[in-house]
């Protein structure tokens, strides 16, 4: 069985081949790749059995990459690789989901391999959500459905959410996608990393810049990467924000 690598250190790339080359029954592709842009492309092209497939990557990670190849008629077997982390281990357990922890071993590889099967939408949605009793915490991505299939968009990238009517609209730094969930349950989870600045509006802590006051008396919050688009903050949230950027 033809297998794809995809890992944005060369030499954990280098490592799976050796192992890969012990292991009977699996050869290394020739191309390997260095990134989820990459690997897309070369799941495409040279059409693998199996992807071993990093999760931390920069671009596309290793949980968006699998969420695009849901959306393929025909998609390879996945198998992720993880660095240890408890979180991220009990995860993939409760998920069903292939793995194997970094540094790779030879037998954990071939058990993998052997076992190795497409993973599926809810499975990847499982991957991104905290465990049971809440112990594992906060999700690490948001998932969000648009015209590319299911999307999973890792929380460092996201700028700010915005409650419009029923829907809630999720800025990041590759563009805006639609949620459908309550912006009280997004604060409830994700208050540690965003703060309330409207009633209808959350921004990202880390992403705040400064707090500006109009001629007119209003305020207005201006983000990183956000170039010199402003959001309003209402007077009631004026005190908090002002605090919290002191203890940034």
């Amino acid at each position: 069985m033809n297998v794809l690598i995809v890992d944005d250190e060369p030499l954990a790339r280098e490592r799976l081949q050796r192992l890969l080359g012990e292991i009977e029954g699996y050869r290394a592709l020739d191309a390997a790749a260095a990134n989820g842009e990459e690997a897309l492309a070369l799941i495409d092209s040279l059409k693998p059995d199996v992807v071993l497939l990093d999760i931390r990557m920069p671009g596309l990670d290793g949980l968006q990459v699998a969420a695009r190849l849901c959306e393929k008629e025909a998609p390879p077997a996945v198998i992720f690789c993880t660095a240890h982390d408890e979180f991220a281990l009990d995860a993939f357990q409760v998920s069903a989901v292939g793995y194997v922890v970094k540094p790779v071993r030879r037998e954990d590889l071939a058990e993998a391999l052997h076992k190795a099967q497409r993973p599926n939408r809810m499975q990847l949605a499982a991957l991104t959500r905290p465990q049971a009793g809440g112990e594992g915490g906060p999700r690490t991505h948001i998932s969000a459905r648009t015209r590319k299939g299911i999307e999973l968009i890792p929380l460092e990238q996201v700028l700010y959410f915005i409650a419009d009517h029923k829907y809630v609209t999720l800025r990041h730094s590759g563009g805006e996608v639609l949620l459908d969930e309550p912006l009280k349950a997004l604060e409830d989870e994700f208050g540690d990393r965003f703060v309330r600045i409207h009633r209808n509006a959350l921004v990202s802590r880390e992403r705040i810049e400064r707090l500006q006051r109009t001629p007119l008396g209003h305020f207005q919050l201006y983000l990183k990467g956000l170039d010199d688009q402003a959001l309003t903050v209402s007077r009631r949230h004026v005190a908090g924000v002002r605090k919290l950027m002191n203890n940034l």
